[in-house]
């Protein structure tokens, strides 16, 4: 039997049903909102697991389910090596992200990412600690901005609205998801650098982890994959 975890809820859970139904699977709710299961017709062997977006990365690299579907944003951060755990079966067309470092929109001389190498490094001198940049994405922020010779900042954990940590004073900088950039906006922020931290996407996913490699390539074959 093939588990299928697919998030539970919101836009995310509309738009996989969309994508697995324009495919010949039909899947749904076995009951009201507050349930966890589901249903699948149109495919033998198939079971459906409903899951919040983040624990979707955790369960694939567990093997407890076989496929999975999420944003490629949380399975970079939340899977050290998530080459070797998971494999990208296909993205899927929506749940379109850009993970972005934004900086107050009043700092003018701050466009590029060497500006705000430059304005970190004088921040730690005139303030005697380091520029603090708000996100629930510490891996790949660290890599990013390693990858980018950026030494003079530290993160601090937002679990929460990140875009006001930079209004309440907790941050000087945040880096988080956007699609649209009205809140950003809103909250008097900016994106800097040419290119996002990450290209985010609803992506479904195989659990390397799993087994059922037959029953695996049959159902593959069925969504045309």
């Amino acid at each position: 039997m093939i588990r299928l975890g697919i998030p539970s809820k919101g836009r995310l859970m509309e738009q996989t049903f969309d994508w697995f139904a324009a495919r010949g699977v039909t899947l749904s709710r076995a009951g009201s909102d507050r349930e966890y299961a589901g249903r699948v017709e149109g495919a033998d062997n198939v079971a459906l697991v409903l899951l919040s977006a983040g624990e979707i990365p955790r369960e694939l690299m567990a093997g407890r389910i076989h496929l999975g579907v999420t944003g490629t944003d949380l399975i970079r951060e939340k899977l050290a090596g998530w080459r070797s755990q998971v494999e990208e079966l296909a993205p899927m067309g929506f749940g379109h992200a850009d993970l972005i470092l934004a900086v107050p929109a009043c700092w003018s001389d701050c466009e590029t990412l060497d500006d705000f190498a430059t304005i970190a490094r004088d921040f730690r001198a005139q303030h005697g600690f380091r520029l603090r940049i708000a996100t629930k994405y510490h891996r790949l922020v660290r890599a990013w901005l390693s990858d980018h010779e950026v030494a003079d900042y530290q993160l601090v954990d937002s679990q929460g609205a990140t875009e006001g940590t930079v209004a309440n004073l907790t941050a000087e900088a945040i880096a988080d998801i956007t699609s649209s950039g009205e809140t950003l906006r809103a909250n008097h922020l900016k994106i800097i650098g040419e290119e996002p931290i990450l290209r985010s996407q609803a992506t479904l996913l195989r659990s390397r982890a799993a087994g059922d490699e037959a029953e695996l390539r049959d159902f593959a074959a069925r969504l045309g994959l």
